[in-house]
């Protein structure tokens, strides 16, 4: 008896919008794709830290200990740019680029939740928090008010100021989605981020010592929000306790840009209904909730609170979530949130790059450029003026 087999049913609309959504019958469409992205982002973890510990070695510093100053992330877009305007990318990776760049970019973002603890915000004191709050701020408004100056379109403003107020390619990667911004705008902000962000890192650290002396609470409030990328932070940070010495500074920074990259939970739905309302479609009935405020963000905030629930546990000598020693606990928020979370975002900017061509650079112009230098000198400059202020009483 022959049956003729009914053809499967659509997937719900919010299921194709969660974090996978995928049929199991789609997987060897995708595989190609996600295997090309992934390899990519191992070489690009690779690559990182050989080149970190050339940088580190270059500033005469010894990088046996220290994590890299170079993003595997910008390595990985970097990487994906020069295969795809090289040798080329068959058609047959594409279903699986786009999956990690929409799907496996959301696990990302998700995962570096872990790295943030609501303790670690309340370190920087009752002084520290409202400083890195009214930098982000200004941050935000700068650079959007430089983008309209420079006519740039609103969805490049808004990766420039996300990625400047608050955590560099992190920011820009969950900023993209909420405003529709396409590849090539993310690739051109990356390259910003990683440009401008590393001659922070390099030049910065002197700065600092110049303009504020041996004060650890302006060095490290300015450091850890002058500059754009956790990375980058981190690297300057290092630099400085190495060459001058101050281990508080490298504490106060890394804490504050901690803080500054807990405020991705409210910038990105900020930005997005800022998006929809220039749009003209702030009033209607049919835009979702999610795309007002994104569910990855939701899922962001979850693992955030599991990294707060768990550094509680650990207060006064107990376990995390009950069951987990400080050096275990500390092992599964460096797995998930450094290692797993850099991986899906190295993969998703491989697959940014694999799919961009350099020639659509030519049709954003130098505008864009000009707007994330301006941001970026702007934000330093406030960032100055606040920390010689106010950093001593941190």
């Amino acid at each position: 008896m022959n049956e003729t087999s009914s053809p499967p049913r659509p997937l719900p609309r919010w299921w194709e919008k969660a974090l996978f959504g995928v049929r199991t019958a789609e997987l060897p469409r995708l595989l190609p794709g996600i295997g090309l992205a992934l390899a990519i982002a191992f070489a690009a973890r690779s690559l990182a830290g050989w080149l970190g510990g050339a940088l580190l070695r270059l500033q005469g510093l010894d990088p046996e200990g220290k994590g890299s100053p170079v993003s595997a992330i910008s390595v990985a877009v970097i990487l994906g740019l020069l295969i795809a305007n090289t040798i080329g990318v068959s058609r047959t990776f594409s279903p699986g680029l786009d999956f990690s760049v929409k799907k496996v970019l959301r696990l990302g973002i998700i995962l570096v939740g872990i790295k943030l603890s609501v303790l670690d915000v309340l370190k920087v004191g009752s002084v520290g928090v409202p400083i890195v709050i009214a930098l982000v701020a200004f941050a935000l408004v700068a650079s959007l008010w430089v983008a309209r100056r420079a006519d740039v379109s609103h969805r490049l403003g808004s990766l420039a100021a996300a990625s400047t107020a608050i955590c560099g390619i992190t920011a820009t990667l969950a900023v993209a989605p909420t405003v529709e911004a396409d590849d090539k705008e993310v690739a051109y902000t990356v390259a910003n981020v990683t440009l401008f962000g590393l001659l922070g890192m390099l030049v910065y650290p002197y700065v600092a010592h110049a303009l504020f002396g041996d004060s650890s609470g302006s060095i490290g409030l300015f450091l850890g929000t002058a500059i754009h990328d956790t990375s980058q932070v981190m690297g300057a940070a290092i630099s400085y306790k190495e060459v001058f010495g101050d281990e508080r500074a490298l504490q106060i920074a890394t804490v504050t840009k901690l803080t500054r990259n807990a405020m991705l939970v409210a910038v990105v739905p900020a930005l997005a209904i800022l998006h929809a309302r220039r749009a003209g479609r702030a009033r209607d009935e049919k835009r979702s909730l999610a795309k007002l405020f994104p569910v990855f963000i939701l899922g962001f905030l979850a693992l955030s609170l599991v990294r707060t629930l768990g550094d509680l546990g650990l207060e006064g000598g107990g376990l995390a979530l009950g069951f987990l020693s400080h050096d275990g606990w500390r092992r599964v928020a460096s797995l998930l949130g450094d290692d797993i979370a850099v991986l899906a975002l190295g993969m998703a900017l491989a697959s940014v790059g694999l799919t961009t061509r350099l020639s659509v650079f030519r049709g954003l112009g130098p505008r864009p450029f000009v707007v994330g230098l301006t941001a970026a000198l702007l934000v330093s400059s406030a960032s100055a003026v606040l920390s010689a202020w106010l950093g001593p009483m941190v």
